[in-house]
């Protein structure tokens, strides 16, 4: 992330290693709790209600979930391109991976909670935005919603939702580099260039956004 030397760059990546070392932290925590309170090490078969809630909280922050979303579209609009499209399709996974070995045992109330939140604001903070990486950040969040909410009830579902989503939010990163746009306004004036490839880039968008 911080490889370009700006000083935004430099502020994204702090902010990225931070929230980060705090989620790691807190899943370390959840799973020394129930430990302590039940001598059960596996972090996939938690019991302890507290162990459960800091979990979930964690996994929250590392997927960067409505109320602790702030870091992502921050973090996504210090990055290049490039990382952008790491950080928001495989750097997704670990925690997706976390959530789906450990959803039975996640606190069912605040992860609806989260995923409702997630979903609504994802939506409706990408409506003002006139940098793409803050729009694509916040679509992130709103899938993101999506996948947390039906992982108790069909975790493979919530697998292949993020499979798909990744797929198509590579295809849009891979378009946006490949014509260098970065704005709504520059996006605008880039069809005249390679028109084939924005009219691609029209139709994964609406294939994003659910059409």
């Amino acid at each position: 992330i911080s490889k370009s030397h700006h000083p935004r760059a430099v502020e994204a990546a702090t902010k990225y290693f931070l929230t980060q070392a705090a989620a790691s932290a807190l899943v370390l925590f959840s799973s020394m709790t129930n430990a302590w309170q039940t001598g059960q090490w596996d972090i996939t078969q938690l019991t302890h209600p507290t162990s459960c809630l800091i979990l979930t909280s964690a996994l929250a922050i590392k997927l960067g979930l409505v109320p602790f979303h702030f870091w992502f579209p921050e973090v996504l609009q210090g990055s290049p391109l490039t990382t952008g499209l790491l950080l928001s399709t495989i750097m997704k996974l670990p925690p997706i991976a976390l959530l789906y070995m450990t959803s039975p045992s996640l606190n069912p109330t605040l992860l609806t909670t989260l995923a409702i939140l997630s979903t609504a604001l994802g939506g409706w903070m990408g409506l003002n935005q006139t940098q793409i990486r803050k729009i694509l950040a916040f679509s992130s969040i709103s899938h993101l919603g999506w996948m947390v909410i039906i992982i108790a009830y069909s975790p493979k579902l919530t697998l292949l939702n993020f499979y798909l989503y990744a797929m198509m939010t590579t295809t849009v990163f891979l378009t946006l580099i490949t014509t260098k746009t970065l704005k709504l306004s520059t996006l605008m004036t880039a069809w005249t260039k390679t028109p084939p490839l924005n009219a691609m880039l029209l139709l994964t968008l609406l294939s994003l956004a659910g059409l």
